[in-house]
Order: structure tokens, then sequence, then C-alpha cells
């Protein structure tokens, strides 16, 4: 049911100011062994711990090539509203800090059966792409890349993407020189065997998913991923109830079902990111019906209603009995 990981340290051996508010981390296995396989659109969880005590937990994007092994990098935006983890990341990590990650996972795999691969990505969503795009190098499978970004100081890697073998299947568009990126004339031009990939800001996903829609791409061609809770505790309060215990907790507005199962400390439920990325919360669904918000489960799960994950996803009905 719930996935699991093997959690190992890590030693950051680079870190590199990319834009005012992005900086690019180099990764390496603490104890000098080979970090573990991955493939172009995975992600690993990392953990960290302030000086006062705080834990936090993030999910991000592998950029590196995935031929090379001996480190990680990886891409973390200054968030306005941060939890804490982009915080710390930019205000506490340095060359020679120890962090513990995760083995990685793909949610955002390149689809084998594709025919031409269509990558759109939006700010820090430029990340998982530069992963892919060392698989996609030289392979016979046709790509573009399209980036958008809202300022050049915004750009992201744009000199690595310019400079590099990409360079001629690489679009850029930056708002403020008003160069916009079309996305209606983007999907009109596409081949039937074409997918669409999207990472980015959530208004950049929901305008590809809703062109795409209206330009009859199918479903199955468009994917996207976007790190973050899909949805905020938003809507009517309602009733869990942990079948092992008998215990009935009220979930409120603003709340999501693990927080209030673990102010309640009725049940101890793991969850890594708290962004319906990892896994690690599915709990099974004994009675009801969960109105799903992660990024984890296919869609084909989430109809199934068998489980569902506690950090972002919420009740449609006004009870549900878990299998805690």
């Amino acid at each position: 049911m719930a996935k699991q990981y093997e959690m190992f340290k890590v030693r950051v051996t680079g870190v590199e100011q990319a834009t005012p508010q992005i900086k690019r981390f180099t990764l390496a296995r603490a104890d000098g062994g080979a970090l573990p396989a991955f493939s172009g659109g995975s992600h690993v969880i990392v953990q960290m711990q302030s000086p006062c005590g705080s834990q936090f937990s993030n999910a991000y994007s592998l950029m590196s090539d995935p031929r090379q092994l001996h480190s990680y990098q990886i891409g973390v935006r200054l968030e306005e509203q941060s939890k804490g983890g982009s915080a710390f990341m930019h205000n506490q990590v340095a060359v020679g800090s120890e962090l513990t990650i995760s083995t990685p996972n793909n949610l955002f795999a390149l689809n084998a059966d594709a025919g031409r691969h269509v990558l759109i990505a939006g700010g820090i969503g430029i990340t998982p792409f530069l992963a892919q795009l060392h698989e996609l190098e030289g392979g016979a499978t046709p790509y573009e890349l399209h980036y958008a970004f809202r300022a050049p100081e915004h750009g992201a890697f744009q000199g690595d993407l310019e400079q590099g073998p990409h360079a001629g299947n690489t679009r850029f568009y930056i708002d403020s020189l008003d160069r916009k990126l079309d996305l209606a004339a983007l999907c009109a031009g596409l081949a039937d065997d074409a997918h669409l990939y999207v990472c980015g800001p959530k208004p950049l996903i929901d305008a590809v998913i809703a062109t795409a829609a209206a330009a009859g791409i199918a479903e199955s061609r468009v994917h996207w991923e976007q790190f973050a809770a899909a949805a905020p505790a938003t809507g009517s309060a309602f009733t869990v109830v942990l079948a092992r215990s008998g215990t009935e907790l009220q979930v409120e507005e603003g709340m999501t079902i693990l927080q209030a199962i673990e102010k309640s400390k009725a049940a101890k439920v793991e969850c890594l990111c708290r962004e319906g990325v990892c896994g690690t919360c599915e709990t099974a669904i004994l009675e009801g019906e969960a109105e799903h918000f992660d990024q984890y489960l296919s869609d084909e799960e989430k109809a199934a209603q068998q489980s569902m994950m506690l950090c972002v996803s919420r009740a449609r009905s006004a009870r549900l009995v878990l299998d805690l």
C-alpha cells in the first residue's frame, strides 16, 4: 500500500545562485559511493532539520544527467510563502552541509510510445526537463522544449540550454519582453502521436490541460507535475473514522486529514513530503469517497476509491472510514 523509501546521507558539494530566487545544489553520497540510478522526471524527498529543531521535507526534481551517478543536482526556488523547507535550503545549506534524501521515484517519466515529446516549462518547472533532455539527446524521437519565465534574470539554466546540445530544440518565452507562449497554436499543430509534458506554476499547468482538451488531445497524452499541494485544505468539514480504534475526528476547513490525526495523536502516519507525491501516507478507504488532490495515484486508482493520500486529499462524502 504505502510506498517505502530508503533514506541516506548526502553531502553538499556545490551551491550556485542560478537566479535571484533559485539555487542549484550538487549532492554526493556521504559515504563516497555511487548514488541510486534514476530516470528523467524523477524526484527525491529531502529531509532537513533546522538548528532550533524544526523539521522539513520537500520533494525536488533531479536535474542532472541520469548517466552520471557520482552526484545529483536539484534546483530550489525560494518561495515567498515557504513552509520552511526552501528558506532552510537557501539560508542554512552550504558546501559541506549534510542532508538526508530518499531514493528517487518517478511520477513524470517520458512516454515510451510517444512519436514526439513536447516539453513545456514555467520558472522552476524547468528542472525535471533538464534530466529528460539528457535521455532525449541523440535519440530517434523528436522533441522540443518551450520554456517560459517572467524576465531575463529569472531564466534559470538558460545559459546551459542556449550553449548545449539542445539549443536548436529550445524556445524561450519572456513575459517582460512580451514574448508569450501561444499554447493554442502549439497544440493545434501537434501530430496524433505527440505527447505534452508541463511543469511549473498551477496557472500554466491548468492552461496547458485546458488548451490541449480544446484541441482534442487525449488526456492520456498530457502529463504534468507540480510540487505543491494541488489543492489547499478547503471545503466543508467532514468526519474521519479510524476503524482500528473507532476514533472519530472532525476535519475542519483549512485542516488536512493528516493534521487532524497528528493533532489527536490517535494514530501514527508516516508522510515524507506532505505534498501528495511520495506515497508514504497512502491509506485504504473502507467507507466513503475521497476527493483526490495528490499526484501519486493514477486516474484509474483515484476512480477506484480504494485508497487516498492523507496529506492533501479530502472527503467527498460527509463521513470517511479509514483503515487506521
